[in-house]
């Protein structure tokens, strides 16, 4: 199959295509490299080195003898986004590109608008260009579970089943994001779902957890394939961050009570979660929606057990939370959709995060401390 990564440069885009490559599909991958940009603008690096796009490609040529065929360019430009799709022909489009930290769509107004800009009007440049010259062309949209927010009820896969005053109806799960980066996957989601009903597109938008880890079976194969490893407040997840503090001997930073409970998965499992949707595509007219994730933890438990594997002393802080959710809060998500695909999942449990520690401790002299504590405030001075 053909398919088109989108932001095919990034911590998950990269190694995503490497994986489909392995598999057999013949590949592209489109970025206009800006991720690399946020690194410049906040002053901060890849926990792991990391190569250039080109050095990339022709690393992954050189060793598995197949080709993955770059371009540059911005979805920004519909004019670019649909020559690409004509000279590609892609059966599958892959939409990794956007803007993805929610801190960084909270600095301010600036950053804020441009996260809504980059993301919802790229993605509708996308729609049009499929609906224009291919509208067969099943686009894998890379959603987030912070869509849900923290509802008081089960979070079903997308879609919820409602009778009010004795009528049922089928809509969209009632969506409660808690940022302007989530809120842009909102739009896009509405957007998407728009595009099934009025252009039939064919759309899978996987409403993803937290990732972690940076190591899947094709980027160990060589260190100019290996991709990012974020540790700094505004784009580092989390359990990424604790490890890091703990192997630097610093305290482990939860922020409030640690209460707050997310979705998490191994970059292997997103990997693999992805072929599985390209394989298996939504029909012509289908908004279908996987909840991509693997397992729920708080965020004091998460820092339990890495304090738990390290081995040596560590010390957790609680912080003033920077940002506005909820400290206690009720969470079950149903995610069915792609074990019932065939997904094995690897659990924390399995992965040990001890093999995290070494990655760390063979990149640890590349950490800012400094850029490990949060300075991104959700609420505005007055």
């Amino acid at each position: 199959m053909r398919v088109l990564v989108l932001g095919g440069d990034g911590y998950l885009g990269w190694p995503t295509a490497l994986h489909l490559s392995d598999r057999g599909h013949e590949l592209a991958v489109l970025d206009n490299l800006a991720r690399r940009g946020y690194d410049r603008e906040l002053g901060v690096q890849s926990l792991v080195p990391i190569e250039d796009l080109e050095t990339r490609v022709a690393a992954w040529q050189e060793l598995s003898g197949q080709v993955i065929t770059p371009y540059l360019g911005d979805l920004l430009d519909a004019d670019f986004v649909h020559r690409v799709l004509a000279e590609f022909r892609p059966e599958a489009i892959v939409h990794f590109a956007e803007q993805r930290a929610a801190p960084y769509s909270m600095i301010d107004r600036a950053h804020a608008v441009y996260t809504q800009q980059n993301n919802v009007i790229g993605t509708l440049n996308l729609m049009y260009a499929v609906a224009e010259t291919n509208p067969d062309v099943h686009i894998v949209k890379l959603g987030t579970m912070g869509e849900y927010g923290t509802p008081n009820i089960d979070i079903e896969e997308g879609w919820l089943e409602v009778t009010h005053n004795g009528r049922t109806d089928r809509m969209l799960y009632p969506k409660k994001p808690g940022s302007f980066y989530h809120l842009s996957k909102v739009h896009d989601s509405h957007n998407l779902e728009f595009g099934c009903r009025i252009w039939g597109l064919r759309v899978t938008d996987l409403n993803q957890g937290v990732v972690y880890g940076q190591q899947t079976e094709q980027t160990v194969q060589d260190p100019r394939l290996a991709t990012r490893f974020d540790y700094d407040a505004v784009f580092g997840t989390v359990l990424n961050r604790f490890v890091i503090q703990a192997v630097l001997g610093e305290p482990l930073t939860v922020y409030g009570s640690g209460g707050q409970t997310r979705g998490f998965l191994d970059i292997r499992d997103t990997v693999e979660c992805i072929r599985l949707a390209v394989e298996n595509p939504a029909e012509q007219g289908e908004f279908r929606v996987f909840n991509q994730m693997t397992e729920s933890y708080s965020v004091s438990r998460l820092a339990e057990l890495v304090a738990a594997a390290f081995p040596g002393p560590v010390q957790v802080d609680h912080l003033e939370n920077p940002r506005v959710e909820q400290a206690e809060h009720y969470y079950n998500v149903k995610h069915t959709g792609l074990v019932e695909l065939g997904l094995q999942p690897h659990l924390l449990s399995d992965t040990l995060i001890e093999s995290m520690f070494d990655i760390v401790a063979l990149n640890k002299d590349r950490v800012d401390p400094s850029a490990l504590l949060p300075t991104v405030r959700w609420k505005l001075k007055p």
